[in-house]
């Protein structure tokens, strides 16, 4: 197996590294689009992301990667093995990671009937595509943009929905298709359309960095690991190892992360304040959020967290001219926070006072009119 450059020896690009580990804890978050510029290390980051994660637990013989301990997203093989009585052993492997190419037909996606086993014995059977190869691993998708905008829908509903439903001639099947779904693309070649766009929970905007010492580490660096590899790999190895037992460590921990009612009401807030449209936004800056805590070490969530997770998951989904480039800085940001807290508050103590619906309702949005008044 070819040695990747490692995720901890990548200088800078801190909200890029940010995004990629937040869906490494919490992988139904719904994936990350990276947009840059050629050069940046968009793929470079993708495919050291897929060599730090842990390897996984699957059943022997298997297509598919299921996990033996969760039975209840089993592909339609392994459930018809366990039926049938026979024991399913498990394995360990490295985590998956799948480059899907830009010609990849519908049927090299989704999987579609084996045609050699139908010529030589009459059988209907399954041949897997991509999503089986990328389930519990990676999925990366280079110059997504340029894709056909039907296969990213697909590609979108299925990280969604978690599995890949195939009816093709005459041959029904499902499996799981769980993945880290990881997008790169130039916008100087062309944008995705905004229905597409939104459906992408984290954006990172990313460019060569300009600062003349860190770009001379770089080189430094990627010179080091041309030379060799194996031995510069090794010399990050120890960092590798500690970040991956964080990833491990903040996995379990995320279920017990909790939310309180108060950072509902600024999530809400801030979404109202940017003119967000749908429910999208707030559920990701939600799970966002708790999963930064949970790799920060924390049980609950602060204002940086929300912050963070804001920051990723905000301005690709703001309203603009589509000519118009769409700038959001971290202290707009910082304080449009601080008033939907504010808010927050406020909607609380409505809440709380025992205010039925409507009041609260009508008295919620004359605080956001008096809050856009004074943005």
């Amino acid at each position: 197996m070819p040695v990747v450059f490692p995720f901890t020896a990548i200088v800078g690009q801190d909200d890029l590294k940010r995004a990629l580990l937040l869906n490494a804890v919490d992988p139904g978050l719904g994936g990350v689009l990276i947009r840059g510029e050629r050069g940046a290390g968009k793929s470079t980051a993708a495919r050291a992301l897929a060599a730090l994660l842990p390897p996984i637990r699957v059943v022997r013989g298997c297509r598919f990667h299921c996990d033996p301990q969760d039975p209840a997203h089993w592909c339609t093989e392994c459930r018809a093995r366990a039926a049938q009585g026979e024991p399913l052993e498990a394995v360990e492997i490295p985590t998956p990671f799948v480059n899907l190419p830009l010609a990849a037909t519908e049927e090299r996606v989704v999987g579609t009937l084996d045609i050699e086993a139908a010529l030589q014995s009459g059988q209907r059977r399954f041949q897997p595509g991509l999503l089986a190869a990328a389930n519990r691993g990676v999925l990366y998708i280079d110059e997504v943009n340029l894709l056909e905008d039907h296969l990213v829908d697909l590609l979108l509903d299925v990280a969604a929905m978690g599995v890949n439903y195939v009816e093709r001639e005459g041959v029904s099947f499902q499996h799981p298709a769980r993945f880290i779904l990881v997008g790169s693309m130039n916008p100087e070649e062309g944008d995705l359309r905004p229905q597409l766009l939104d459906r992408f929970a984290l954006v990172v905007d990313v460019k060569g960095v300009d600062n003349p010492v860190l770009r001379a580490q770089i080189m430094e660096r990627h010179l080091a690991f041309e030379r060799d590899p194996e031995g510069f790999y090794a010399e990050w190895e120890p960092r590798e190892r500690a970040l991956r037992q964080r990833l491990v460590a903040a996995r379990a921990r995320l279920p017990r992360v909790q939310h309180t009612e108060a950072d509902l009401f600024t999530i809400a807030g801030l979404t109202t304040r940017f003119g967000v449209e749908g429910h999208r936004a707030d559920l990701v800056i939600l799970r966002a959020a708790r999963a930064h805590a949970a790799l920060e070490g924390r049980l609950h969530l602060t204002p940086e967290d929300l912050l963070r997770a804001a920051a990723l998951a905000l301005p690709h989904r703001l309203k603009h001219d589509p000519l118009e480039t769409v700038t959001l800085s971290f202290q707009e940001l910082r304080d449009a926070l601080a008033q939907a807290q504010q808010q927050s508050r406020r909607w609380q103590r409505m809440t709380q006072a025992g205010q039925g619906p409507a009041q609260v309702d009508q008295a919620a949005k004359k605080v956001d009119r008096a809050a856009r008044s004074t943005a």
